[in-house]
């Protein structure tokens, strides 16, 4: 069996049939992948499993942060069990939610006077939160915004 990886995305691969496909995608130990033709889930199956360990668990819920919603003719997916997950960690699910992410005209400037934060800890939360923006493009400039002073760490 033959697979083509995307150009785009070093971790994702597409097998064609015809009008069938099986897709395939990895992260580090993990893999998913879905097919539109049960003769070819079988026969990828039979070929990981002759190297790998493997179980099939059937139809996917949850894979890295992500929850995953199958209807008849949609996908839903959504973070918010990994957003619960990063407010309890970061000690902010009490915090008040805002409507939007950030104000449209807000300037963020360093203030070498400001309190200073453990950069492991600014590192972190950053990271994780650059990852929500696989779902929530909306957050993304405000992400980078605060991700520019992950040098200069300040509350």
């Amino acid at each position: 069996m033959i697979l083509k990886r995307k150009k785009i995305d070093k971790t994702l691969f597409i097998k064609t049939k015809g009008e069938d496909f099986l897709i395939i995608q990895t992260f580090v130990e993990d893999i998913i992948f879905g097919v539109t033709n049960n003769f070819l889930c079988q026969k990828f199956s039979n070929l990981m499993s002759t190297d790998f360990e493997m179980s099939i668990v059937g139809e996917l819920n949850f894979f890295i942060g992500l929850q995953i919603k199958q209807g008849q003719d949609d996908i839903f997916i959504k973070q918010s069990k990994y957003v619960e997950e990063l407010l309890k960690k970061y000690k902010l699910d009490d915090v008040k939610h805002a409507s939007i992410p950030m104000a449209l005209n807000i300037k963020l400037n360093f203030d070498p006077n400001d309190k200073a934060v453990s950069k492991k800890v600014y590192r972190g939360m950053i990271d994780s939160i650059l990852y929500l923006t696989a779902s929530r493009l909306d957050i993304m400039f405000s992400v980078c915004l605060c991700a520019n002073f992950q040098s200069a760490h300040k509350e």
